[in-house]
């Protein structure tokens, strides 16, 4: 489609393409900041588990199911979640979730037993769901297909940047502040990483800004620019309705994929401190620099993938490659031993993999979905998709159980990869996401 035909004839592509970058400018790097919270949140349990399994007599089944329970709260609020922010607005109900969800995690660091782990877990799925498809949809809001494949990956590069920055942090808060103020070093990592989610919450409450319309920022030929190519985006959807979604296979598939993406994503998240204390690295400190790695090079290979998917209007092949890279990756994982240089170079091909097939993913669904079936179908594909947060952490935790070796566990992981990958190329049509 032609997209300079929609705009006024007093603006050119340029100037659209100006008008677009003050928009990006003004809420990307907010969304940025609160997905890197975000994640730090969900997954920092990771590294508190090197302690705190130790300090309240957990086993690594235990720990598995409680990082796990996360997503069956999460499953079960995130379309409802979704549909309350279509309706009441994006600004109210993310600043909500955050707030919500940083006393949750704050309160982790008091629990003492299983039952008290997954309930906090359970919980702290609840006050999350709908965040991130939230999100998505709110860029949907905002930008057309052709310009959002961009968006989505500087939203998730808040994914590898959580790790860059909280894999160091976390190591530092465990080593250096253990018994500080009668508190175990896992839980002041609760503690003080739950405090930049609190304040966000309230900075989303003042800043955000729900619709076009009420952004007085813009004039109204800029925010005419805007609507107008929105409005030629959406003549391309097909599932505008919530019963639509609810009966559609396309979305169906959406969520099978997902799953077996997300399976990577949280193997990284819940196992990757655990995967090179494998190798024999005991130093909290040192794991959580080691980390640094594969995170840095998933950035970049994100944000590459994301222009490059722009600007070809390509979308399958972007995302099946980087999921078999990361299967790839997990397999050298499972055979690398207690070998440090082979484990984080496995850890690198899975973390760079999984963090730029995520972002490339949403331009599938939202190729399609439109309208309050953006809200339902988005929120249904992330909700079922993640409940693989479930299965993978759960799994592996099971099979190291009873097998003593992460191995297992792992080469799981890169089949739910391949599987993906398959998928996207036998059963989504070109003609569909490729625009």
């Amino acid at each position: 489609m032609d997209y300079s035909t929609s705009l006024p004839a007093s603006i050119g592509t340029d100037d659209a393409d100006s008008i677009f970058r003050r928009v990006a400018l003004r809420f990307m790097p907010l969304l940025f900041v609160g997905y890197v919270v975000a994640y730090l949140d969900r997954v920092n349990v990771g590294f508190a588990k090197l302690q705190m399994l130790n300090a309240l007599h957990l086993s690594e089944a235990i720990y598995g199911l409680g990082a796990g329970l996360f997503f069956v709260g999460y499953f079960f609020f995130e379309v409802p979640s979704n549909l309350l922010l279509h309706r009441i607005g994006a600004r109210r109900w993310i600043a909500r979730i955050m707030i919500t969800w940083a006393i949750l995690s704050m309160a982790t660091a008091w629990v003492t037993t299983p039952l008290e782990f997954y309930a906090v877990r359970f919980l702290l799925g609840i006050a999350e769901a709908g965040f991130f498809p939230g999100m998505v949809l709110y860029l949907t809001y905002w930008f057309p297909s052709h310009r959002r494949g961009r968006m989505v990956a500087l939203l998730m590069a808040g994914n590898p940047v959580s790790g860059l920055v909280g894999g160091p942090a976390s190591g530092w808060i465990m080593h250096s502040l253990q018994g500080v103020g009668g508190f175990a070093g896992w839980q002041w990592l609760f503690i003080i990483e739950a405090l930049p989610s609190l304040l966000l919450g309230f900075v989303v409450l003042r800043h955000l800004d729900d619709r076009i319309a009420d952004a007085t920022w813009l004039s109204a030929p800029e925010k005419q620019v805007i609507l107008d190519e929105i409005a030629a985006d959406a003549t391309t959807h097909t599932h505008g309705s919530v019963r639509a979604v609810f009966k559609s296979a396309r979305v169906y598939l959406m969520c099978l994929i997902l799953f077996g993406i997300v399976m990577g994503s949280y193997a990284i998240g819940f196992w990757q401190p655990s995967i090179l204390r494998s190798t024999g690295i005991e130093d909290t400190f040192v794991i959580g620099l080691l980390t640094m790695i594969p995170y840095s090079v998933a950035l970049v290979a994100m944000i590459a993938a994301g222009r490059h998917a722009d600007h070809t209007r390509e979308r399958r092949w972007h995302v099946a490659m980087p999921a078999l890279v990361a299967g790839a990756g997990f397999v050298l994982c499972a055979l690398s031993g207690a070998s440090p240089v082979i484990s984080v170079l496995g850890l690198t091909l899975a973390t760079a993999g999984v963090i730029t097939a995520l972002p490339m993913f949403w331009a599938l669904p939202t190729a399609f979905l439109g309208g309050t079936g953006a809200a339902a179908g988005i929120a249904l594909i992330n909700c079922t998709g993640n409940l693989a947060g479930f299965i993978s952490p759960a799994v592996i935790g099971w099979l190291k159980t009873l097998t003593h070796s992460l191995s297992s566990g792992l080469f799981v992981v890169a089949a739910s990869l391949a599987l993906s990958a398959l998928l996207i190329l036998v059963f989504v049509p070109a003609r569909l996401v490729n625009k």
